[in-house]
């Protein structure tokens, strides 16, 4: 999934001639914290409802006001997990997307990220998760979709937390089916260590958020 394809066609761009109070109205409706500052086709840059607070602008058109603007955008073609980094790292509720021109094309809003990010990684399908600790140098992904696959299941998504300080890794597996006591047997049997695994949909929903947590901060490193 490119940018291009995740566009809203719903939120409009502010132009200079907007007044703040305009910017916090759609701010609002919309439920986001930045919206895009555009000159016919030209990306000025965002405006945040902190920045709109802060010099006390409601009232006044944008344009009025000597603003440090900051830049960041998306080109069209770039992947969905480059939009997620930029978006964590600078703590965005929307991405600008330009041309190769540098015109501007369109936003795409993190909620929308959020839901896709659900279909991408298969959370919405129904199964199982198994989190395995393994170790760095003994991680194989072949050999744990043998098992998997050996027990008549299939993997329909991977999610893989390491950390700098630690020789260990955490692999969470979902998996096409809830009963997950055969491919846990046969883990223990390679000496694998099992950290938890997840059948109920309760905790099956706690676990999907935690991991959507960590991977945003994951690329904010």
């Amino acid at each position: 999934m490119l940018a291009k394809d995740l566009i809203s066609d719903v939120i409009p761009a502010l132009r200079t001639s907007d007044s703040g109070q305009k910017a916090l109205y759609w701010m609002d409706i919309f439920r986001i914290s930045h919206l895009p500052i555009v000159n016919n086709k030209d990306f000025l840059g965002l405006i945040s409802d902190k920045d709109i607070y802060d010099l006390n602008m409601a009232e006044e058109p944008i344009g009025n006001h000597s603003l440090s603007l900051f830049s960041p955008y998306v080109t069209l073609d770039q992947h969905i997990f480059e939009v997620i980094e930029i978006a964590s790292r600078l703590s965005l509720s929307v991405v600008p997307v330009l041309d190769h021109n540098n015109h501007y094309m369109g936003l795409i809003t993190m909620d929308y990220l959020i839901h896709y990010f659900g279909d991408l990684s298969a959370l919405k399908q129904p199964g199982g998760i198994i989190v395995l600790e393994i170790n760095v140098n003994d991680y194989s992904l072949s050999e744990i979709a043998q098992i998997i696959e050996g027990n008549d299941a299939k993997i329909l998504s991977l999610y893989v937390n390491s950390h700098s300080n630690s020789t260990k890794m955490e692999v969470s597996i979902k998996i096409n089916r809830k009963e997950l006591t055969s491919i846990i047997q046969t883990f223990n049997r390679y000496n694998y260590i099992i950290k938890a695994s997840f059948m109920d949909e309760n905790d099956l929903n706690s676990l999907y958020e935690n991991r959507y947590e960590q991977f945003m901060k994951y690329l904010s490193i």
